[in-house]
């Protein structure tokens, strides 16, 4: 369990990263949902010890271990964590089994035989084995996301922090990087911080929204999904009478279908003109959070 508590920090140039975040985040699959300049990155930072807040508490649990007070503890934190940031660069011309094995003993991995028992197993949990000597430089996008996992994993991690891990790889790239988080989080606490809906609905039993720094929402997907049943209509609408539905209804989301905007809506009841009531999914929940937050500004 990590317990986040009241958590704040603003940058000198006076934005408000994070605005008393509070979360509990226990193990397994943990979604942090929202778009950028949330302050998922801001928060990811934080907890990795890579910045400093200015205020709050966070406290991460292992079971048969003292707690570890994340921001003032920072040596226990990095002997514990996992992190693989949203830019992770490689050494193009190194392979991925000599730049493991340079990791692992950063990591404080030194006895040569215990080393290479390591770096061959996680080489082969990422599926990368085939490709170990090949140099980084030729890897694909999500063979250096999976490498990023595989040094994120060096060390036995307790938490698992990887921060839009999925942007930018094609699907097959992102089913398989998917796959092997959900794998590790049966075992300890991952964090996935990410702009993508599908991430989070595919994987996480728990997670948050945030935006502007604050947390707008935490909790379940299907608790959240479930309590927007009945309230999310569907209407295919002209381009130019897209601007009187923006103004007169609250709009969740607009795409383009055959040429012609698609709108949802929310509304607490029918609200008539030929709109059709849908199942709501995780990205309506999304958007209506951030309507509610927009509008209470």
């Amino acid at each position: 369990m990590l317990q986040i508590r009241s958590l704040s920090k603003t940058y000198a140039n006076g934005v408000h990263a994070l605005d008393a975040v509070t979360l509990d985040i226990p193990r397994g699959m943990f979604g942090l949902l929202g778009p950028n300049g949330a302050g998922k990155s801001s928060l990811m930072r934080t907890l990795s010890t890579l910045q400093e807040a200015d205020s709050g508490s966070v406290t991460l649990e292992i079971p048969g271990e003292a707690p570890i007070d994340v921001l003032r503890d920072k040596d226990a934190v990095r002997r514990r964590l996992g992190y693989l940031p949203q830019d992770f660069g490689v050494y193009p011309k190194v392979s991925a089994l000599d730049l493991l094995e340079h990791f692992a003993v950063l990591k404080g991995i030194t006895h040569k035989g215990q080393r290479r028992e390591v770096v061959d197993g996680l080489l082969q949990q990422v599926n990368l084995w085939d490709a170990r000597k090949r140099k980084l430089g030729t890897y694909s996008g999500g063979m250096r996301q999976r490498f990023g996992i595989a040094q994120a994993l060096l060390g036995d991690p307790r938490l698992v922090i990887v921060d839009e891990p999925t942007a930018g790889l094609d699907p097959e790239e992102r089913n398989r990087f998917l796959n092997l988080l959900a794998a590790i989080g049966e075992n300890v606490a991952v964090i996935l911080s990410t702009h993508i809906v599908e991430d989070v609905t595919d994987l996480c039993p728990t997670m948050a929204i945030m935006n502007k720094g604050q947390v707008l929402l935490t909790g379940k997907p299907s608790d959240a999904i479930d309590a927007l049943q009945h309230q999310v209509w569907r209407k295919q609408v002209d381009p130019s009478a897209l601007a009187g539905y923006e103004a007169n209804h609250v709009v969740l989301s607009t795409r383009l279908v055959g040429g012609r905007p698609v709108i949802h809506v929310h509304s607490a009841s029918d609200p008539g003109d030929g709109f059709q009531a849908v199942a709501p999914d995780l990205e309506d929940v999304y958007f209506q959070r951030l309507r509610l937050q927009s509008r209470a500004a």
